[in-house]
């Protein structure tokens, strides 16, 4: 008996190996496939470009803003201090460096340079980047409050709340996101920032905000048919037995049945928000500098497809894969509790 069990625990090891084999085997053979592909066609692969594009420095350049002479540069530590006297006064240009490019007695005119000295900035793709996340994280706020108000009135007796909720659940799921996004900024966006300029209000909506409210209303459609599903999968015992017990019908949903509920739906939820983060890439087309549009101005420039993609792809499948793991913890932690 026990020669027959490690017999065959050797049998899966062995096999477990030999499969993780050809895996390695596989992915190698693509990466060199890929490599012999790119080879075929004189690509020339530039890994070492791509740090600059999410941080790099940049030499920044003090000019002048009158016509005159250098009448003063001093020095005050690591500051320097050049002073230009011109027909109509004088200016005193300061920068944090020792690297003056003038002279005390040097004719300048507008737009000569003073002095420079190097700054690190942060680079488009980390923008792209944060512009991504940003959106995400407020656009799924937004979509889990919109789910759980739309999922409550879909299951509701009242008819006004029901058939608004159904509404507007099967015209955001019966259309594309991309449709959406039109909409929401060629047509709202239009109708509302111009009535603000017709009441004096001076002040536009941004499309970030158009975009956002974009995601959160299609993603609270989904959400609230999956807080529909987790409410009515719950035993209709437990209202029984909460209403028994004297709560009304908030103090139930709040304290008995949306608890086990968002158990039961944090799974479908986690994949909703993945899809969002990803969807997110779609704003590009409403002139949102995001993760996506980031990459495709910075390939424009640079000529540089095949690296910039990868990592663009690779920026998605760490926030993406995060987000999962994060959701992963969640829920053992609801479970065990």
């Amino acid at each position: 008996m026990n020669s027959a069990l490690s017999l065959r625990k050797s049998r899966q090891k062995r096999s477990y190996f030999i499969w993780a084999t050809v895996f390695f085997l596989f992915l190698g053979a693509c990466i060199v496939g890929l490599y012999y592909a790119a080879a075929q066609i004189d690509y020339v692969w530039r890994w070492y470009r791509i740090p600059r594009y999410f941080y790099y420095q940049e030499e920044v350049e003090i000019k002048s803003g009158i016509d005159g002479e250098v009448a003063a540069v001093s020095f005050d530590g690591e500051n320097v201090a050049v002073t230009v006297a011109g027909d109509g006064g004088d200016e005193t240009y300061t920068a944090p460096t020792r690297n003056a490019v003038v002279s005390e007695g040097d004719m300048i005119f507008v737009g000569d340079t003073l002095a420079s000295y190097p700054q690190w900035r942060v680079g488009i793709l980390l923008l792209g980047l944060w512009i991504t996340i940003k959106v995400s994280i407020i656009a799924i706020f937004f979509g889990i409050l919109i789910g759980i108000f739309a999922g409550l009135a879909r299951i509701s007796h009242n008819p006004a709340l029901k058939w608004s909720a159904v509404t507007y659940i099967e015209l955001i799921r019966g259309s594309p996101l991309l449709v959406q996004i039109f909409i929401w900024y060629f047509v709202l966006g239009t109708l509302v920032n111009t009535l603000l300029i017709k009441q004096g209000v001076g002040v536009t909506i941004p499309p970030l905000w158009f975009g956002v409210a974009a995601l959160a209303f299609f993603t609270g459609a989904y959400v609230a048919e999956m807080v529909r599903a987790g409410i009515q999968s719950i035993h209709r015992g437990q209202t029984e037995a909460a209403r028994s017990l004297g709560m009304n019908y908030v103090q139930t949903m709040v304290h008995i049945i949306l608890p086990q509920a968002m158990r039961r739906i944090m799974p479908p939820l986690a994949g909703q928000f993945i899809s969002l983060i990803k969807d997110s890439s779609l704003l590009g087309i409403i002139a949102i500098r995001e993760l996506t549009k980031a990459t495709r101005e910075v390939v424009t420039t640079s000529l540089q497809p095949f690296e910039l993609w990868f990592v663009c792809a690779l920026l998605y499948l760490i926030l993406t894969f995060s987000l999962s793991m994060w959701v992963q913890y969640l829920e053992r932690r609801t479970l065990a509790q």
